[in-house]
């Protein structure tokens, strides 16, 4: 339905049911002007709802003070609420103006601004950039970065307001390992195993051929006995973008793994996206993959009804 213009802009169609609420609204305002400026905010914040739950966000359009007929009498905001996150203003501006007018109420409680050019005909807008904070009333549309921006930056804070949501648990961050740092209970290999491990198999190798490598032992309460060690690896050059390889092991002692033992990899939403089974006789198991700083991926290792389940972040 909408199509990308450039790196920079989104243009696509506003919505018609958007166009009749815009109306609405419009015709209930004591002046022309102001009419006017409540369409206008309907519309923006509409366009602005439809792209980014195309996105992939979640939205809160009902919550929003400007989808409140009151607020919008009262005051002028054209907020769009994201949820665990808080209000986006979506301020419009038409074809040719090079500020944008940014309202004092609208200059406190955001976590950003948009910009959006209505067409002429209200049946069109323009996603032209973003800014995370305002200094004054006016905003040049030249200071405006791209929407490539906003999407990072809503990601990123997303990820970091899950982690902080997580109860009682420890967010281990990858990064920290690269300089030394481990969370409680993440030993060394030879501590766990007792022998100097084998490095995995790597199928992209490290510049130096050099590692970090982690153990925890997992174990599975009333099935202590067949308790195993989870093991994480990862190459010390990593940068953007970080290699991970993870390992299960028998414990110390043990030669072979419990059959039917699970190790899932799952994405920052709970769902399994990688998985791997032990059989009658394994002496381990692993999964291979990769993620971006700011990532949030969970390790999952599952036997029978008891699983255990290990958080981490890429940062």
């Amino acid at each position: 339905m909408n199509s990308i213009t450039d790196v920079l802009t989104f243009t696509g169609p506003i919505s018609p049911d958007a166009r009749r609420r815009a109306e609405h609204l419009s015709r209930q305002q004591a002046t022309p002007e102001k009419g006017e400026r409540v369409r206008l905010n309907i519309l923006s914040v509409s366009f602005v709802n439809s792209y980014l739950q195309c996105m992939g966000f979640e939205t809160d359009l009902e919550n929003s003070d400007s989808w409140n007929p009151v607020q919008q009498t009262l005051t002028d905001v054209a907020d769009l609420s994201l949820k665990n996150l808080g209000a986006l203003e979506c301020r419009p501006i038409l074809e040719g103006e090079k500020f944008v007018y940014i309202p004092e109420e609208a200059q406190l409680d955001r976590i950003g601004y948009v910009v959006v050019q209505i067409s002429k005909s209200y049946r069109e807008a323009k996603l032209l950039g973003f800014v995370k904070e305002v200094a004054s009333d006016l905003l040049p549309v030249s200071q405006l970065q791209s929407l490539e921006n906003l999407l990072e930056y809503l990601e990123v804070e997303t990820v970091l307001i899950r982690s902080l949501h997580t109860p009682n648990k420890t967010l281990i961050k990858l990064k920290q390992w690269l300089e030394n740092i481990f969370e409680a209970g993440w030993l060394s290999v030879e501590t766990l195993l007792g022998t100097q491990a084998n490095l995995p198999a790597w199928s992209l190798r490290s510049s130096n051929d050099t590692f970090v490598s982690r153990g925890k032992l997992i174990d599975f309460g009333t099935l202590t006995e067949q308790g195993v060690v989870l093991v994480v690896t990862l190459p010390e050059d990593n940068e953007q973008e970080m290699d991970i390889i993870v390992e299960i092991h028998p414990k110390s002692g043990q030669d072979y793994l419990p059959p039917n033992l699970q190790l899932m990899i799952l994405d920052f939403e709970g769902l399994s996206v990688m998985e791997a089974q032990t059989r009658s006789s394994n002496k381990n198991i692993q999964l291979q993959f990769s993620g971006a700083v700011g990532e949030r991926f969970s390790i999952k290792v599952a036997l029978g009804d008891i699983s255990v389940v290990e958080d981490f972040i890429i940062c």
